[in-house]
């Protein structure tokens, strides 16, 4: 992977990024997604924000290398932290945590205000994700799955509301529009959780009973169910 050729996964974050957008892209490694997205005549300009000094000065030689320093400014901080208000249109965060890209979310809020959409890619816990942005007036415009190198990644896209949407526990846990697409990736996901979640709830049978192993066995059920219901 360079700035030319994006991985499948970053690939598919940039094809949300709107023509002539100002990005920041938080978390950006070697500045790839930035610097593919200026190349390509996408971004007007973008900011690659990076928090740890090694990935922080190969994203500065990635952008010097591409000649795009007048176009492209790296910046070392924390997460939102290395904006201005009202700077970006767009917003990228990728290959984080779902529960860490929402602490992002959560810590920079007060920078959000202007920005356009949101473009998240979570490795774990898109549901965190979602509980966040509809919690925040975020509403979900889009959604992606897709598998790379034997994992599967799901990619949220969200855009401002006035309207607080609230999504059902299903749509939370799945993706309203991952449910409606229907994809083979999306079934093989599930039906991975799913047998693993059977697993684990075998495993709980045999457990000495307690009142928080069975919570955990209800949670379980209710997931297995509902994932039985959108599978068939």
């Amino acid at each position: 992977m360079n700035s030319d050729q994006l991985s499948k996964r970053l690939a598919a974050v940039a094809s949300f990024v709107p023509a002539g957008s100002v990005v920041a892209d938080i978390g950006s490694d070697h500045a790839y997604l930035p610097c593919y997205l200026v190349r390509k005549k996408v971004a007007a300009s973008a900011i690659a924000g990076e928090v740890v000094e090694g990935p922080y000065q190969s994203a500065i030689k990635q952008v010097a290398q591409d000649g795009l320093q007048h176009w492209i400014d790296v910046r070392k901080g924390s997460g939102l932290a290395v904006l201005k208000k009202d700077e970006v249109d767009v917003i990228t965060i990728a290959g984080m945590g779902g529960p860490l890209i929402s602490q992002i979310l959560e810590d920079g809020k007060s920078l959000l205000p202007g920005v356009k959409r949101l473009i998240l890619q979570p490795n774990i816990s898109a549901i965190s994700l979602r509980d966040w942005l509809t919690n925040n007036y975020w509403k979900l415009s889009a959604e992606d799955i897709l598998e790379e190198d034997g994992k599967i990644y799901e990619i949220l896209v969200a855009e401002p509301t006035n309207n607080n949407i609230q999504l059902s526990y299903t749509e939370r846990l799945l993706g309203p529009f991952l449910m409606k697409g229907n994809s083979a990736v999306f079934r093989q996901k599930w039906q991975e959780e799913y047998k693993q979640w059977e697993r684990i709830l075998n495993q709980l049978d045999q457990a000495e009973p307690s009142p928080m192993i069975e919570t955990k066995k209800e949670e379980l059920k209710m997931k297995i169910k509902i994932v039985e219901e959108v599978l068939g």
